[in-house]
Formats: C-alpha cells, sequence, structure tokens
C-alpha cells in the first residue's frame, strides 16, 4: 500500500496518473496501482569501516599511501569495481592517477583498495578524490547500475614539502683533505662522496656529477667519465636508503709533473647544487721520491713538539728515524717509524708528539739538542728536496729548543 511508504523518508518519490475521454467525457478510473521494478545495489565509502593515511606532510620521494572502505550496504553483489582517483593541485591543474580495478564487492561486505603514490614529482599542497563507481562512456552512465552515487566520492588533503637544501659534497686525497698548492702522490686515491639529508631521493644518477682535470700546461679542463676501470675512470657507488650518501672513486695515474687542477660539480636527485661554486683545489705533483728537511713544531717547546716534512714520489719510506742528541753528540732518543705513525706522500704532521724525554722516559734538561734524520726506500737513501726551511739546518743536523 502507498500509505506504507514514508513521505518523508522518500520525499522525492511521486507517482502520476493521466486519463482521457473525447468520445464519453468519462475519464476511466484507477482501482489500482502496480509498479514493477529491478533492485540495483548500492556502493558507499565507509571511513566509519576504515580509513588510513600516511603523513600528511611528507618528503619529496616519500610514499604517499592511502587506503579507505569500500561497503556493499545492499544484498545484491557488484561487480568487479572500478575506482576512480585524481589529485587537483594548488593551480587547479588536474593529475589522473591510474589504479586497477579491485575485487567483486559481495552483498554487506567490504574491500579496502589500497593507494600507493610516488612523491618524486609532486610538490605542494594537494587534494585526492576518490570516485567509487565513477562514471563512464565519456559520462553517460556510471560503470555499473546502483542506487545513489552521493556517497561515493570524497577527497583528502596532503602536502609535499620540495627537497630544497643542497648535498654536502667531500673530497679526500689518500684518506686527508688537502690545501690549495698542496703536493700529493703522482697515484692518488681521490675519494669523492655526496650526502643528501633526503631519506628518499636516493643518489644512484651520475649524470649528476662533472669532475674535471686540468693537466699542467694546458688551459682547457679535460672531463672524466664513468666507465668504473679502477685507474682511467670514475668509480661509481650509489647511495644506499635511508642513509642518502654516494661515493666516486678515482685512482689515476699522473706522470706529468706540475699543477693540476681538479674541479668537482655535484647535484642530488631534485637538482639542488652542493654549493654556490664548483669544489676547486690545485695540486702539485712530482714524480721523483724526495724528502725535506724535517723541522719540529713548535719550536723552542715547553711540554711536547711533533715533526714537520713534505715527502714527494708514489712510495713512503721503508725506513724512517729521527736521532736526537746533545750538543755533544751524546744520543739521548731514537724516534722510529713506528712511533710516528701514519706518513704519507705530501705535507706531513707527525701524529706523535716528543715529549723531551730520553729513552728510559727521564726528562732531559733545558736547552739546545740536534736532531738528524734517516730515511730510505728499499735501501736507497731519499734524495733531500730544497725548501725554504734549509737554512735553519747545518750538514743535515736541526736544532730544537727545550725550554720548561
Amino acid at each position: 500500500m502507498l500509505n506504507s511508504i514514508s513521505a518523508s523518508e522518500f520525499p522525492y518519490l511521486q507517482l502520476e496518473y493521466y486519463s482521457k475521454d473525447t468520445a464519453n467525457l468519462s475519464p476511466s478510473q484507477l482501482r489500482r496501482w502496480h509498479v514493477f521494478f529491478q533492485n540495483v545495489p548500492e556502493a558507499a565509502l565507509s571511513p566509519n569501516v576504515f580509513i588510513e593515511q600516511s603523513n600528511t606532510k611528507l618528503q619529496q620521494g616519500e610514499k604517499y599511501r592511502f587506503r579507505i572502505g569500500v561497503e556493499n550496504v545492499s544484498e545484491l553483489p557488484m561487480d568487479s569495481l572500478l575506482i576512480k582517483y585524481w589529485l587537483v593541485n594548488q593551480d587547479k591543474s588536474i593529475t589522473p592517477i591510474a589504479f586497477p580495478r579491485q575485487d567483486s564487492l559481495r552483498a554487506n561486505t567490504f574491500i579496502l583498495p589500497s593507494l600507493e603514490l610516488e612523491t618524486t614529482t609532486l610538490s605542494g599542497a594537494k587534494k585526492l578524490w576518490i570516485d567509487v563507481n565513477p562514471l563512464v562512456a565519456n559520462g553517460t552512465r556510471y560503470d555499473q547500475p546502483e542506487q545513489t552515487h552521493f556517497n561515493n566520492i570524497a577527497y583528502v588533503n596532503f602536502e609535499v614539502e620540495t627537497d630544497k637544501i643542497n648535498p654536502i659534497l667531500d673530497v679526500t686525497f689518500d684518506g686527508n683533505y688537502i690545501v690549495n698548492g698542496d703536493i700529493i702522490s703522482p697515484k692518488p686515491n681521490i675519494l669523492i662522496t655526496l650526502k643528501d639529508e633526503n631519506k628518499y631521493l636516493a643518489l644512484t644518477d651520475t649524470s649528476n656529477f662533472v669532475v674535471t682535470i686540468k693537466y699542467p700546461g694546458e688551459t682547457l679542463a679535460r672531463r672524466i667519465y664513468f666507465n668504473n676501470s679502477p685507474t682511467s675512470g670514475l668509480k661509481f657507488t650509489p647511495a644506499s636508503l635511508p642513509s642518502n650518501k654516494c661515493k666516486i672513486d678515482y685512482s689515476p695515474n699522473f706522470t706529468k709533473d706540475g699543477i693540476y687542477e681538479l674541479s668537482v660539480q655535484a647535484k642530488d636527485a631534485s637538482r639542488n647544487v652542493s654549493g654556490a661554486n664548483d669544489y676547486t683545489i690545485k695540486f702539485e705533483v712530482i714524480n721523483k721520491s724526495t724528502i725535506t728537511n724535517v723541522m719540529n713544531y713548535p719550536n723552542p717547546f715547553t711540554t711536547s713538539t711533533k715533526f714537520v716534512f713534505t715527502l714527494t714520489g708514489s712510495e713512503i719510506p721503508t725506513w724512517f728515524k729521527i736521532q736526537i742528541m746533545t750538543v755533544a753528540g751524546r744520543v739521548v732518543r731514537e724516534i722510529t717509524q713506528d712511533e710516528l705513525g701514519l706518513i704519507r706522500i705530501g705535507r706531513n704532521i707527525t701524529e706523535f708528539a716528543w715529549d723531551g724525554t730520553d729513552e728510559f722516559g727521564d726528562k732531559l734538561g733545558n736547552g739546545l739538542y740536534i736532531y738528524k734524520i734517516f730515511s730510505n726506500i728499499n735501501g736507497t737513501e731519499i734524495e733531500k728536496r730544497a725548501s725554504g726551511a734549509d737554512e735553519f739546518f747545518t750538514q743535515g743536523f736541526g736544532k730544537m729548543y727545550l725550554v720548561r
């Protein structure tokens, strides 16, 4: 009976009857309504059943994840479900998102479609829209028959923070930092590292690097390419997330003496440069093995003094000893290579610091002491190289002053 249908619940439900009799002027009278219809299912977004999204503020490159319950609130099943996603950007432009059909939506059940979105190329505020069972066929019909559609569409907000922080570039020669004009080994290991704070955009692209060397006497720099050769090219090791740090190993053989210039240009995955200017440094190569006179610093000294000298060539001494004597020639202390610590090609200041004690650990008295250096490579004495300190040495002997 029509009186069993609530007008407040179905305010738009109407039945209309029209009858006309032009001959007898006596229209037929309606005794009853008989309405036939075919029921259809009803899908609805159900955040009360389940909703989940990753951070609403993400770093560029961080994956955005979104899930929401879709429920069939009717007694009739639906076929495989078409779901449409799209992004509305800050400039009101629309970016469609491809998404596969989901499983069929059976009666009185729900599914949890899961969207995972790459943000590598995204930035700024976004609206993510979802439309379940959307219009198809140029907007002429819904993908499947359904009772209503207003409860099938919704949006959520999120933001992608653009990566604008510069990466950190680091360059070492045989494990050490050098200053402009330093002498290095003709066969150095040059290690270039780049570290980025972004934990999602990995440093994996060699095209973000330009490495050049300017050789002695040349005006144009030569670009060094990546070919993973142990001697002639750059060997690239990509970053492994979340520690976003990559490295380049370069082990050239500089056979020509003179001043070289290394330049490194580096960018992160977002094209942020490592600095306003390229990293550029000049260094000197001397292939012949030589050693300068060894100075102690500070001199005079009170508590301790270290030893400073420069080595050239590609080999470190196989034997190195510092002999300290009184002015009368009595040896009071011999410092061996093992005590001195690591020695490298180029400018050296020893890890070891002599504290003014003799071989037995007893403190020596104040005054003047002389010292001499002995060094060789596989039994061959290393040639002395002239330096600005030579005037402080007499026949290979240096002077130091102990003042307590």
